[in-house]
């Protein structure tokens, strides 16, 4: 199983038997690609791989990564399920809708596969070994900190700084 870069057709501009590789073209969804992807223009067959530990936080917290907030926090969700998971305190992520119908034991298996998901590169299983994690019931290795974990984000009032502008003129032309 060799996934592909596929966020808006982006699988189109690398080769078919290509499996890593640097670009310079880096486009996606900002919150999905793996750091060294969005960062450096990095990929290889584990970059799907930490989208898809993204996927699976989203579906267990019922929140997205995008956008995501918590009161009295400046936390991303990745920060936020990992400070919640180092507390022991993971069951405070559990998407309300799936409370009753849930499964503690496989919640908690499938948090802790989202965060091996989420580690940085070199430790990052591969798809297939995350596959065969999320059938099986063998022991799960211990994860590393998130590869995006940020901790509480810079607050520009924090700083006394305030924000750049950005100025751009458009200029439209048309035949008469």
């Amino acid at each position: 199983m060799n996934p592909k870069i596929s966020d808006f057709g982006m699988a189109r501009i690398f080769g078919g038997d290509q499996t890593e590789g640097n670009t310079e073209r880096v486009v996606g969804t900002y919150g999905y690609m793996a750091p060294e992807y969005a960062i450096d223009g990095l990929f290889s067959v584990k970059s799907d791989v930490f989208s898809f530990g993204i996927l699976l936080l989203e579906i267990l917290s019922g929140k997205k990564n995008r956008g995501f907030i918590h009161p009295g926090q400046s936390l991303n969700l990745v920060a936020h399920a990992w400070n919640l998971w180092k507390e022991c305190r993971s069951l405070e992520l559990l998407d309300t809708c799936l409370e009753d119908c849930c499964i503690i034991l496989e919640f908690l298996r499938c948090l802790h596969i989202s965060f091996l998901c989420l580690q940085h590169h070199e430790d990052r299983p591969n798809m297939s070994s995350v596959v065969m994690m999320l059938h099986g019931e063998s022991l799960l290795p211990e994860p590393k900190e998130p590869a995006s974990f940020m901790g509480k984000r810079l607050s520009l009032s924090s700083k006394n700084q305030s924000p750049s502008t950005n100025e751009i003129t458009i200029t439209l032309l048309e035949a008469r």
